[in-house]
Formats: structure tokens, C-alpha cells, sequence
């Protein structure tokens, strides 16, 4: 299914991925010791997920042939005091839709395929490679 390799070397904190054949680079804010040459972590999450929503409300407007013109989803991700996290997620849609049909693209957001990983969570296994690999 979907694969992704990311390579750090001395450079704080730029790391080159490759997402799908496709090469991005991560680094951190200033703030954090890096020097921005790319989105941070969670920017990338919230990246994988907006690009989600997006395609699915797309791919499901097309099916119903349904006049929506444009989608924009816009995400913050938050964590409280508590340590509480979460990501407010609002979808601006365009195009001759009734109220049915914008009901309908927000049911459909909170059950995209990245929606559903994140709310029920995943295992994550982790092994080392033998030395020198």
C-alpha cells in the first residue's frame, strides 16, 4: 500500500522523504532549531488528511454529478494545557449546492479513509535493521 522513507543527516533539522516515488522535505520551524525548508511533522499530517478530504468530497460529488465547483478544507491541529489534541477541520464548498447536499460532504468527511485511521488509531511496530544497513 503506501510507503515512505525519510533520511536525516547533520542538517537541523531538514530531512528528505520520499512519499510514493515522490520527494519532500520536512524540517523545523526556526523556533525548533531548524531553518524551514519545509513543513514540520504535523503540518504534514494535516496535509495527508486535507488531501484526503478533499479527493473524497471530489470523487463522491462526481459520482452524484453534484455542482460542486471548488472544496477548500481547512485544518489546525491544537493541544491544550492537558495535553488534549485535536484537529477542527472546516470545509468551504462551492458551487449551486442545496443544504441536503453540504450536509451530506460533511458526513462524508468524517468518514474518509485518513479520518478513520486517525480517529481509531493504529498500531505502529518498530524494529531496527541489522548494523551498517
Amino acid at each position: 500500500m503506501a510507503h515512505a522513507k525519510a533520511v536525516i543527516e547533520t542538517a537541523h533539522y531538514a530531512t528528505t522523504i520520499d512519499a510514493g516515488g515522490h520527494k519532500i522535505v520536512a524540517d523545523e520551524p526556526p523556533a525548533n532549531g531548524g531553518v524551514d525548508a519545509g513543513p514540520a511533522p504535523y503540518d504534514l499530517l494535516l496535509a495527508s488528511l486535507s488531501a484526503c478530504t478533499a479527493i473524497t468530497l471530489r470523487m463522491y460529488a462526481d459520482r452524484k454529478q453534484w455542482p460542486m465547483t471548488k472544496v477548500t478544507v481547512d485544518l489546525h491541529f491544537t493541544r491544550d494545557a492537558d495535553k488534549n489534541e485535536r484537529i477542527d477541520r472546516v470545509l468551504h464548498l462551492e458551487g449551486d449546492l442545496t443544504e441536503e447536499q453540504r450536509a451530506r460532504f460533511a458526513d462524508i468527511a468524517e468518514r474518509t479513509p485518513v479520518t478513520l485511521t486517525l480517529k481509531r488509531g493504529l498500531p505502529i511496530l518498530t524494529t531496527l535493521a541489522p548494523a551498517g544497513r
